[in-house]
């Protein structure tokens, strides 16, 4: 059993409610009262720091949402970073009509962005949760204060790349917050992750069965640091590869290992993404899994959104819930990363990789098009069968509906590319043979074919290989100077013609939302809004 978040305690007494409609006029979150049950307190809002990542609110998927006046599909965090990352890329579109996600596909989104405001306003909720923790007990134990700190640190990393210049706040306050550059938000993300570092329980990959599972240790430090310093040149304008290659190295060495072995007809590859993968050795190479349970941590934004909104009512053979929500597919540029001469066959997911050889190449071409002719045609377009409900060994999961599958949010495989890539632009742009060996380390995890060197463009295929549909294409593509600005990189609808057209490099970071700037003077938006 899984003992860690799904646990959360549900008395609304000791969870903490926040009434937040906008990060800047509501900041301040109302204070648990010292004398209700303070033995319990502390863990209460301690998981409720890491849930705010998992689930919308308190209620499960159709109870309340904490980010006040927003649903929480809407809000969802893992959700809203993969519609963020994800539908603004070469590699996924979606035909729903929810406000918001057409701007999203053809990267026309702005300052009245809805989603863009869900996700922006969850993670201040999340950075208030923290700090009150932090506030409030932040001598109680010296681990979980890290945890926390480092919880913090993530969010603020996420607006740091989307939005770039953001309201920083580390206390409880009615002030309004000041506006930080992107320079001063590295600067504290990089100082706190070095100074929890060692304050942080030991690297020790886990299940779900072991204590202490879905918290993050000193593994999940090293691999954001080495996220950091490979993106540092976009953030800060210095680059920083040589930290990069340091930190993901200490994860490679760690005992978080990738997941090379198979069970029966599932590969190693496919089960990081199934119904039991935190009970399997698929959960060694979880740096930081968002931990799911069918019937206690439900949510329309996590696990099940992965799942549903890639899969519709003819994919009930690769699906595993009874959700089928038919929207999210690829574009035609994602799967050209395992099919150059655009031949793959029509037929399920598992011939398919057949065809491809090699195991990450998990579409279902049955009755699709290669082409999104028609955005709002979930047939245009081929289907992600990546995600699943399933079972290694076919046993049941605790729900038909809502998965039982944790959610990978870092995994170690994230090191052995950021290494690889380090060292190749430390050597000027091509792979030495250490660096090479790593990205092979990969390709030899997927049945696929290796190679003695690559390009740079070769690297960045082999991150969308590694890792399509799992939140984080847009900001590789920021860092290849293949997203905003001039680029000789287009994608079908790529700002919102059919056959691609570059956009202004402004689009490289989000809007600022409305609703802040109103709020608080001391802000100013971004370029280009």
């Amino acid at each position: 059993m899984k003992t860690y978040i799904k646990n959360i305690i549900p008395a609304a007494a000791l969870l903490v409610a926040v009434g937040f409609s906008s990060c800047t006029k509501d900041l301040d979150v109302t204070p648990i009262d010292p004398n209700l049950n303070t033995e319990i307190q502390p863990e209460a809002l301690f998981n409720k720091c890491y849930a705010n990542i998992a689930v919308a609110g308190n209620g499960g998927a159709n109870g309340d949402c904490d980010v006040d006046g927003i649903d929480g599909g809407t809000s969802g965090y893992v959700r809203q970073l993969w519609n963020a990352q994800e539908l603004t890329t070469d590699e996924a579109i979606c035909g729903w009509g929810d406000e918001g996600i057409s701007n999203f596909c053809y990267n026309t989104y702005d300052a009245s962005h809805p989603m863009l405001r869900g996700f922006y306003y969850r993670l201040y909720t999340g950075i208030s949760f923290c700090n009150q923790y932090l506030q409030e007990f932040g001598d109680y134990n010296t681990a979980m204060t890290a945890e926390i700190r480092f919880v913090r640190a993530l969010n603020y990393f996420y607006l740091m790349d989307g939005w770039g210049n953001v309201p920083f706040v580390t206390s409880i306050s009615s002030e309004k917050p000041v506006q930080y550059s992107r320079q001063e938000v590295y600067n504290f993300v990089e100082s706190e992750l070095l100074d929890i570092e060692p304050l942080l329980n030991a690297a020790t990959a886990k299940k779900s069965t072991d204590a202490g599972y879905g918290r993050v240790d000193k593994a999940a430090a090293w691999l954001l640091l080495a996220r950091l310093y490979l993106n540092a040149e976009v953030y800060t304008g210095t680059a920083q590869w040589q930290k990069a290659a340091d930190y993901a190295k200490k994860v490679m060495d760690s005992s978080y290992k990738l997941n090379t072995t198979g069970v029966g007809k599932w590969s190693a590859y496919q089960m990081l993404f199934m119904g039991d993968n935190g009970e399997t050795s698929a959960a060694y190479e979880a740096v930081f899994p968002i931990l799911q349970d069918g019937v206690r941590t439900t949510s329309w934004g996590t696990s099940l959104f992965m799942i549903a909104s890639t899969h519709d009512a003819d994919m009930s053979d690769v699906n595993g819930t009874t959700e089928a929500w038919g929207g999210n597919r690829t574009r035609p540029q994602l799967i050209q990363k395992f099919f150059p001469g655009n031949d793959a066959p029509e037929a399920a997911p598992s011939d398919v990789v057949k065809a491809a050889g090699d195991d990450r190449a998990i579409f279902d071409t049955r009755g699709r098009e290669l082409e999104n002719t028609d955005p709002s045609n979930f047939k245009n377009g081929y289907a992600v069968a990546k995600y699943n409900n399933y079972t290694t060994n076919g046993a049941a999961t605790s729900s038909a509906q809502f998965p039982d599958a944790d959610f990978f949010l870092m995994r170690s495989a994230e090191a052995y590319l950021t290494y690889a890539e380090a060292l190749a632009r430390l050597n000027g742009g091509a792979t030495t043979a250490e660096a090479a060996s790593a990205i092979n380390t990969l390709r030899l995890r997927a049945n696929a074919d290796t190679k003695a060197n690559y390009s740079l463009d070769e690297i960045c295929d082999e991150w969308c290989r590694e890792f399509y549909f799992e939140g984080r294409r847009r900001m590789d593509l920021v860092r290849f100077g293949k997203f905003g600005g001039s680029s000789d990189y287009v994608w079908q609808w790529k700002g919102g013609a059919i056959n691609g057209r570059n956009f202004d490099a402004t689009k490289n970071l989000f809007a600022i939302p409305t609703t802040d700037l109103t709020a608080n003077p001391n802000l100013t938006q971004n370029p280009g809004y």
